[in-house]
């Protein structure tokens, strides 16, 4: 790793407290070293970069690779660098570990699941699993919002776009929920699950090629492994690893950064009840333009994604006068732009009115997360739905009690008890 100075009075990271609220040590990394060199909990080394258009230029940068096999120490960091088990269970070859050309052929045979048409489609089975998660727990005047509702929702919806037959689908809420579980944790408990995904999905592609030989062209699924293997058997050179990798990373990032967006989401809404009340009154006089608006605000203000995924140096660079060498990862901390003074004005206060707000939450440049569109329209449905149906919605206890998981990457709460006025109370 190249050499930087060691500041003493920079704040200290990756800590249980810091977990709590990093904002503030983000804050002072963008005004003191907004290109900072740390060593992460794993014994990685690598770079932070905290500053808004630093960022914007990191996450665009061809010469910055996603691909881990351009880790300059990838023998010593082997296992630590990427989702834990990846690596053994040939998972590799996915969205967010590769570049052009094949992130570009794979992006494409892909993409055509997360079209405004397609996503548009699937929102009344979106309506559908939210309202029978609510029917679950409205009458009971109090729920775990975490893990009865913002957890459960998004890994039923990304089990459906895949093609996961519904009664496998419990499975894979327990396997996901092993994931997050270790998150912050043992990085084993992380790699059994990925490796019982990895067989379920080898299992489910062989079945799933067998019935579309036997129905033929005309009766193809509609879910995105059968588009997968079509691509594949049309020609699009996709091997079975490349099948299940993408439909692992599809169900890893698309599951847990929607727990978070939507947890986040409340959460800051009930800490913040005048913005709350804003928006419960646009929605009860049919206006949904604020919705749209404020889930954009709530991705900024505390998104489910406080990094973005690793990216290496293929050459020595420089970026915001902190040299770079070849081979060193570099992290991009979208948490931190998004509250750039520079680029947003009182970036520590929710305003779900705020405008011109070109956020990071979701990324930029050709690794702009792909499930956005998805992932909005479920915070979106989510968020509405949780405000019409629990009345007088609010936290259960003290906000001082939560705890949020620990974890390089995503950013998001253990729990959220909250409470409401029910109709049996």
């Amino acid at each position: 790793m190249s050499e930087q100075p060691r500041d003493s009075s920079a704040p200290t990271l990756f800590t249980w407290e810091f977990a709590s609220d990093p904002y503030p040590a983000y804050a002072w990394l963008r005004e003191h070293a907004p290109v900072h060199r740390t060593t992460l909990p794993s014994g990685v080394d690598a770079w932070l970069v905290t500053r808004y258009a630093d960022a914007r230029k990191a996450l665009a940068d061809p010469r910055l690779s996603k691909n881990p096999q351009r880790h300059s120490a990838a023998a010593h960091a082997k296992g630590k660098v990427g989702i834990p088990g990846e690596r053994r269970a040939e998972l590799m070859t996915h969205l967010l570990n590769i570049d052009p050309p094949d992130h570009t052929r794979l992006r494409r045979l892909v993409s055509t699941a997360f079209t405004p048409r397609r996503v548009a489609a699937f929102a009344p089975r979106v309506r559908t699993l939210t309202d029978q998660l609510i029917d679950a727990f409205e009458g009971r005047g109090e729920a775990d919002l975490i893990h009865e509702f913002a957890f459960p929702l998004p890994i039923y919806a990304i089990c459906d776009l895949l093609g996961v037959p519904r009664e496998d689908q419990d499975d894979f809420r327990d396997w996901a929920g092993a994931m997050i579980r270790h998150g912050g944790g043992p990085r084993g408990g992380v790699a059994r699950a990925v490796k019982r995904i990895r067989a379920y999905l080898g299992e489910l592609i062989h079945r799933k090629r067998l019935e579309l030989a036997e129905r033929g062209e005309e009766e193809d699924g509609e879910d995105l492994i059968s588009g997968l293997i079509r691509a594949s058997d049309h020609g699009e050179h996709l091997t079975e690893n490349e099948a299940a990798a993408m439909a692992f990373i599809l169900l890893f990032a698309g599951f847990e950064t929607t727990v978070n967006l939507i947890g986040n989401g409340v959460y800051a809404l009930l800490r913040h009840p005048e913005q709350r009340a804003l928006l419960q009154r646009a929605l009860e006089e049919g206006d949904e333009r604020l919705l749209a608006a404020g889930v954009e605000e709530l991705l900024r203000y505390d998104g489910p994604v406080e990094i973005a995924t690793w990216r290496f140096a293929t050459e020595p660079l420089t970026l915001a006068g902190q040299h770079i060498a070849e081979g060193e990862p570099v992290l991009v901390v979208l948490a931190a732009a998004d509250r750039d003074p520079e680029r947003f004005a009182e970036p520590d206060v929710l305003d779900l009115t705020r405008r011109d707000n070109q956020h990071l939450g979701y990324g930029h440049g050709i690794h702009y997360c792909l499930g956005a569109p998805l992932a909005r329209l479920e915070a979106r449905t989510a968020i509405a739905t949780l405000l019409r149906r629990l009345p007088g919605l609010r936290l259960a206890g003290d906000p001082e009690d939560l705890r949020w998981r620990g974890g390089l990457i995503m950013r998001g709460l253990r729990t959220l008890p909250v409470t409401w006025n029910s109709a049996d109370g």
